[in-house]
């Protein structure tokens, strides 16, 4: 019989890829994670977010302190989170940035569709403004044409005009370019990675070296105010609309940090982006991604001219701003592993509906040119632009602001990160300056903030002295804490004695070891300093106990005062005006209206915009006969592409008469308008914008 040789299958083997790096195996077990996470993304979820408030103050609120105004709307518009606040007709502040200027600044590569991913921002090319305007031009119109005319087409970025059109071809299956639309693509982009896309962002643009949109102060009221006219100090405050309003006004970003009862006056010193604000340069979706304020403070930022920007907030109650974090964590909770203080990075953007998702309430508001966003203490904001765009932004802080920073330095130890100023040494200049305090309720929240620090300060002190630690503060000369201000001296000072474990500021106390020249820590983490026994170990004071105790008695004497003399647990009733009880009747914010559903299908327009069509220190030029200008009563919501540092012409309908003729803190509908379409103007060169 003869035998056949039977064929074999080869054995299988198990499929070998290549191994994966930690990193990569980290990013595929977050996104397995995020997907049990998040099974459902409806296609109308942006629809849900409801709406921020809008403020229309009158001229005689906007002649006033912008400080005042904002602590009158405070009570309804913290509860947002952030607020919109829309000038008066007639605010024409000219745009003093020399946009002729060669001088360049740095910008910040953002991969849209990563920005889930928490990844650090690479190094975009270096931009002076007009090249950066024209760059960001060329991409707004490009992506026009991608998504909105069906192909690509070649765009002109030279001294002609850039139109869009294809290269010869007609162009058919037009649709139009809205709000709702590009907001419904950026967050395609980012949460499903619906198409790769990079932009550059021209952010923290040092105002200090390529100079303010405003013009700067003759009244030395702004920290960089070189120049003091001493015959204007003592002339009454300028009138609304005139040019010396635009320099002197506190809503003038340069001034706003130095205004009365502003707690940053104290500080004498410029900071960047704190008491200097900073210039942001925009592009389509360029990405402000989720943060709140250093330090917890207020900010204020204000859109200069270009396309809108998108804003969303978050209140600033502990508990909002913690449910924030965690909806951050579960989704990046492999990343924060390595990277605990992600959050701070400020380069990580989510969509408001997973904020949503985890019970979080997020409110969105439309900032258009010559409008102010207000963000309130520890409230989480972020956003993106429409298309290119100039604002600027500043911090300030109120009375009223002192325990939100001392939750923010308390944050701030935690993680290690050196914070912007001493919140001691603010603490007790705030108190060395009582004739600020007006009221019994804020000076009451001083004396808490005193008490706990002092408290703290003399109970570790004592314990150190008693374990065996040497106070040597008779044998040398320390120079005393100076209370008056913060200066540049003093900052100085003040970042040679950083703790080396939290980066606290040891303002009052520091402890020392022999091992070492330089090393400090404050009187909390002396263990963590080094493994020396104590006796090696010694402490140096600049406040004395009967220092600190003698100031405690002084700002407690004088809250005692304020009580008895002053009935202000409220605020004035100037504040208490009708829209107080619609804002706890209505479910919607106030100002806000159904604007967004009567304008989300207006075409954005992508005319020209030129900045160099207008004198950097006067009015606009003359715009063509028959031109439609940019009239403030149009619906926020409206999306255009205007180059506007100034009202071009200030024409009134209805809407805008009752705005003017309500409270400061009346709920306005926007009234439905038609399409502004805006135009060349005359002897303008083409900057894309």
């Amino acid at each position: 019989m003869s035998s056949r040789q039977r064929r074999r299958r080869k054995p299988t083997h198990a499929f070998h890829a290549a191994p994966h790096s930690n990193e990569e195996e980290r990013a595929f077990q977050q996104a397995v994670a995020n997907s049990r996470l998040d099974r459902f993304r409806p296609r109308d979820h942006l629809c849900t977010v409801p709406a921020g408030p809008t403020f229309y103050p009158t001229v005689e609120e906007f002649e006033g302190n912008p400080l005042h105004y904002i602590e009158k709307i405070r009570p309804i518009a913290e509860k947002y989170g952030i607020c919109k606040i829309v000038p008066p007709a007639g605010w024409n502040p000219p745009f003093s940035v020399d946009m002729n200027e060669t001088k360049k600044f740095q910008t910040k590569e953002q991969l849209i569709h990563r920005l889930q991913e928490g990844i650090a921002f690479g190094d975009g090319d270096d931009y002076c403004a007009s090249d950066y305007l024209k760059m960001a031009r060329k991409r707004a119109l490009e992506w026009r044409a991608k998504c909105y005319y069906g192909e690509t087409v070649e765009v002109e970025t030279g001294d002609s005009s850039a139109t869009g059109e294809t290269d010869g071809a007609p162009v058919e299956h037009r649709e139009n370019m809205t709000p709702a639309k590009l907001e419904q693509q950026y967050w395609d982009i980012v949460e499903t990675h619906a198409q790769d896309m990079a932009v550059e962002y021209g952010n923290d643009v040092d105002s200090d070296r390529f100079g303010s949109g405003f013009p700067i102060s003759e009244r030395g009221r702004s920290v960089n105010s070189d120049e003091i006219d001493v015959d204007k100090a003592d002339l009454p405050e300028p009138k609304f609309g005139t040019d010396d309003f635009y320099k002197e006004t506190y809503w003038n970003l340069n001034n706003i940090p130095n205004a009365p009862d502003s707690i940053l006056r104290h500080i004498k010193v410029g900071i960047n982006g704190i008491n200097v604000p900073w210039l942001y340069f925009g592009c389509l979706f360029s990405t402000f991604c989720w943060h709140n304020e250093d330090n917890y403070m207020y900010s204020i930022n204000y859109a200069h001219w270009g396309a809108p920007k998108q804003w969303y907030g978050v209140p600033g109650t502990r508990k909002d701003a913690e449910g924030l974090e965690r909806v951050f964590k579960n989704y990046l909770s492999m990343k924060m592993r390595d990277v605990p203080d992600l959050l701070h990075h400020i380069t990580t953007m989510f969509s408001p509906r997973l904020l949503q998702q985890g019970g979080v309430p997020v409110y969105k508001i439309l900032q258009r040119a010559g409008e102010f966003v207000v963000t309130f203490p520890r409230a989480f904001h972020g956003g993106f632009s429409y298309g290119p765009n100039c604002g600027e932004a500043v911090n300030f802080a109120t009375h009223d602001w002192i325990s939100q920073g001392a939750d923010a330095n308390e944050r701030y130890r935690s993680f290690a990160r050196p914070s912007v100023f001493s919140h001691d040494r603010l603490t007790f200049t705030m108190s060395n300056h009582l004739k600020d305090q007006k009221r019994y309720s804020t000076c009451r929240l001083l004396l808490a903030e005193l008490q706990r620090v002092v408290e703290e300060e003399l109970k570790l002190r004592n314990k150190l002295l008693d374990a065996g630690v040497r106070d040597v503060s008779g044998d040398i000369n320390l120079p005393r804490n100076r209370l008056d201000q913060l200066d540049e001296e003093s900052a100085d000072y003040d970042d040679k004695r950083l703790c080396h474990a939290c980066k606290h500021v040891c303002f009052f106390s520091c402890v020392a070891c022999e091992c070492s020249q330089t090393k400090v820590s404050c009187l909390r983490h002396s263990h963590y300093m080094c493994r020396c026994p104590t006796e090696r170990k010694y402490m140096m004071i600049w406040s004395t106990e009967d220092e600190m105790n003698t100031i405690l008695r002084t700002v407690k004497n004088f809250a005692e005062e304020l009580k008895l003399t002053a009935n202000d647990d409220a605020p004035d009733k100037s504040a208490q005006s009708s829209s107080n009880a619609k804002a706890d009747k209505d479910t919607s914010a106030p100002g806000s209206g159904d604007a967004w559903d009567a304008h989300k299908d207006i075409e954005i327009d992508l005319s020209p915009i030129l900045p160099a069509a207008y004198p950097l220190t006067g009015g606009p030029s003359v715009a063509k006969e028959g031109a439609v200008t940019n009239d403030i009563s149009q619906d926020p919501t409206e999306l255009e592409f205007t180059r506007d540092p100034k009202r071009i012409k200030m024409e009134s309908d209805d809407a805008r008469v009752a705005a003017e003729t309500t409270t400061s803190t009346d709920a306005i509908a926007s009234s439905d308008g038609d399409e502004v379409v805006f135009v060349e103007t005359k002897n303008a060169s083409p900057v894309g914008n």
